[in-house]
C-alpha cells in the first residue's frame, strides 16, 4: 500500500529534552526548536498528539500540518507563542509584525 507523505513543521519556544530526543527520530532540526518532516498521515497525527500530551504550555508550540482538503494545511498551537494566530473566513493565518518608518512595531 502506498502512503502519501505529509509535511509537518513544528516551531517551539522550548521542548523538553526527552521530547526533543523522540522528535529527532522523524524530524530534521535545521535550526534550534524548528523541526521538519515528511511523514505519513497516521504518524503525523501520533506525533502531534504526543507533543500536545508531553509538552507544557511554556513550550509555545506552533504545528503546521499538510492535509488533503482546502486550504491544504492546518495550524495548531499550544501555550504562549511568539506569533499570534488568527482565522479569516475559515483560513488560518499567522499575524506578522511590521516596523513603521518611525521604528514602532505594529501588528498588521
Amino acid at each position: 500500500m502506498f502512503w502519501e507523505k505529509m509535511m509537518l513543521v513544528v516551531l517551539a519556544n522550548h521542548i523538553p529534552p526527552a521530547v526533543r530526543g523522540r522528535m529527532k527520530l522523524w524530524f530534521v532540526e535545521p535550526r534550534t526548536n524548528v523541526f521538519i518532516a515528511g511523514i505519513n498521515d497516521a504518524t503525523a497525527d501520533k506525533v502531534v498528539n504526543y507533543l500536545f500530551e508531553h509538552c507544557s504550555l511554556s513550550s509555545g508550540l506552533i504545528v503546521f500540518q499538510k492535509i488533503n482538503r482546502p486550504p491544504g494545511y492546518i495550524i495548531r498551537s499550544l501555550g504562549e507563542t511568539t506569533r499570534d494566530l488568527t482565522e479569516i473566513s475559515g483560513l488560518q493565518l499567522i499575524l506578522e509584525k511590521r516596523v513603521d518608518k518611525e521604528g514602532e512595531k505594529n501588528l498588521q
